[in-house]
């Protein structure tokens, strides 16, 4: 190490190292540069998605403050997926596998060019968690920002989100919307900058970041298009040059098992998406920590649900911000004995400093509820386990009509072709509809449904009818929906054996997911099933299949 620069000296110091320092020049680095520390401003800024489309003006900002920190700022981008325009139909696949994908682009950039330290800028739902696993796997300093929440869209008086789109598209295919209704629908909903306004998985990670103590306090709930989200980026690049010049924490100081039940306990205070649980186990491998689904369990089961934010609720993450923000879900939970406020934070403070250094509302009431008057006594997810899903399967409790339903298998080998029999009319009231294939393996790349979910809530089957696959949902989706059952079909699990007719039950209270077939008859039918051949043989999706494990691990490609 020379003097506070842990890593870049390797490429400054010494004659051999003159190539490396006259490349540096001719990005714009002056003599007394080469003395800095360099911090990476990296980023998953395009053109491809709202989510992302600013956050080149936020990179910006934050080298702004990485000088103010006396360091020297190098900036780069990784790619972003847009769920939303993936969404229902083959694209979708290359969402999930996109996360592993960025985590190891940033890690190979950091590694190459042996910088010290990082600003991880992102927008959407995997350049989200895809940045926090590349922290914990490298654990050098840095700090993660988001870029915003979209503000939601207006419609005839009132708020609408993408969700609401997609849901439009159930809605106009059962005839209860025009062709008029639908397209005013669509140019409302995404008036600017942002990621999706729900509770859904960007916002949903947001809130971890700053849960687990790698963002600054109160980072995660102003919108994109706030002045607040600009000091967020400068102050960001300032905090990443002290980190190095302290010597840290660093992530995995930051990131511990008590750190992340911390953002578990956010998320089921908050309703958050069903993608947390798939993104927080990816991030707790990378970081060493030993976290487990029961965990989530544990959690769901001592945390209420407090916040009455979409999709199982009513308001919008901007909601949330006008209330105070994610902190007063936070501080609330401090006060209650349910946040551990002695883990550290990316600050070099804890929690529970952070927190008493803000100005942190009270619950409104509406948008925030008190612990003492909960909207649900426990948290918003729930994990089940039963001989459907024996390594488990993960339902969003909160907005659900009820919390058990029993009906009858209608099985799917693909999103697509449920898709077709719901628009077709050929789903009833009282089927569980089973689409299975989709799981990380089988897909690959473990999908999202937010087609087939909004279509049934489109079509008013949403109390009605359950879902369930070994692929994913959406954070906009709601309703009866169970999603990464696991083990997946792919590889035979119990779901790859259901047939049309069986009799399923879901008992959320219970954790329970089971189909009405006896043990022998299932052995009979696993006898009879074979391995599909695989759906991508070259390219990506066929390497991200080979190498990808099961969603109860986070489906990791290591």
């Amino acid at each position: 190490m020379v003097g506070e620069r842990p890593r870049s000296w390797e490429v400054t110091e010494g004659p051999q190292r003159a190539p490396a320092r006259a490349m540096l020049r001719a990005v714009g680095f002056s003599e007394e540069d080469f003395g800095k520390p360099q911090v990476a401003v990296a980023s998953s800024w395009n053109e491809v998605t709202p989510c992302n489309y600013h956050l080149d003006k936020l990179a910006a900002l934050a080298k702004e403050g990485v000088r103010q920190g006396d360091a020297v700022p190098i900036e780069f981008t990784t790619i972003a997926v847009s769920d939303g325009i993936a969404m229902g139909h083959e694209g979708m696949k290359a969402s999930l596998m996109s996360r592993d994908l960025i985590a190891d682009s940033v890690e190979l950039v950091m590694h190459a060019e042996r910088m010290d330290a990082l600003v991880g800028i992102a927008g959407c739902d995997k350049s989200e968690p895809g940045m926090l696993m590349a922290m914990a796997r490298m654990n050098l300093p840095s700090v993660y920002l988001y870029g915003g929440t979209i503000l939601p869209g207006s419609y005839e008086g009132r708020d609408i989100t993408i969700q609401d789109v997609f849901e439009a598209v159930g809605a106009h295919a059962k005839g209860s919307i025009d062709d008029a209704e639908l397209r005013g629908i669509e140019r409302a909903a995404c008036p600017g900058t942002g990621s999706c306004a729900g509770m859904y998985t960007a916002n949903t990670m947001a809130a971890v970041g700053e849960a687990i103590g790698m963002s600054l306090p109160g980072a995660a709930s102003p919108p994109a298009v706030d002045y607040r989200r600009e000091v967020a980026a400068r102050e960001s690049g300032i905090q990443a040059a002290t980190l190095v010049a302290d010597g840290g924490p660093l992530p995995r100081d930051i990131m511990t098992k008590e750190a992340f039940e911390n953002a578990i306990a956010v998320v089921m205070a908050l309703a958050g998406s069903t993608n947390a649980v798939l993104h927080l186990l990816a991030i707790a491998r990378e970081a060493h920590v030993d976290l487990e689904l029961d965990d989530f369990d544990r959690v769901a089961r001592e945390v209420p649900h407090l916040v009455d934010v979409r999709p199982a609720g009513r308001f919008v993450m901007s909601d949330i911000d006008r209330v105070g923000g994610v902190q007063v879900v936070m501080k609330e939970l401090l006060e209650a004995g349910l946040l551990h406020g002695d883990c550290v934070t990316v600050t070099g403070k804890t929690i529970a400093e952070n927190l008493a250094a803000m100005d942190v509302a009270a619950p409104d009431g509406e948008v925030i509820h008190p612990p003492s008057d909960p909207i649900h006594p426990w948290g918003g997810l729930a994990i089940l386990r039963g001989n459907l899903a024996p390594d488990g399967g993960v339902i969003k409790v909160a907005g659900a009509a009820s919390t058990s339903f029993e009906g009858t298998a209608k099985c799917f080998d693909s999103e697509q072709a449920a898709f077709d029999a719901l628009t077709a009319g050929s789903i009833a009231a009282g089927d569980v509809i089973v689409i299975r294939y989709e799981g990380p393996k089988g897909s690959p790349g473990m999908p999202e449904m937010l087609a087939v979910t909004a279509a049934v809530a489109g079509a008013g089957l949403g109390k009605d009818v359950a879902l369930i696959t070994d692929g994913r949902f959406s954070g906009a989706t709601k309703g009866f929906s169970v999603g990464h059952v696991a083990p997946e079909a792919c590889v035979g699990g119990p779901i790859a054996l259901v047939r049309d007719g069986d009799r399923i039950r879901i008992d959320a209270d219970a954790r329970l997911i089971e189909v009405g077939v006896d043990e022998a008859e299932l052995e009979r039918r696993r006898l009879e099933w074979t391995e599909p051949e695989p759906k991508y043989t070259q390219g990506a999706l066929a390497k991200y299949a080979r190498s990808v494990g099961s969603a109860d691990h986070g489906a990791v490609t290591w």
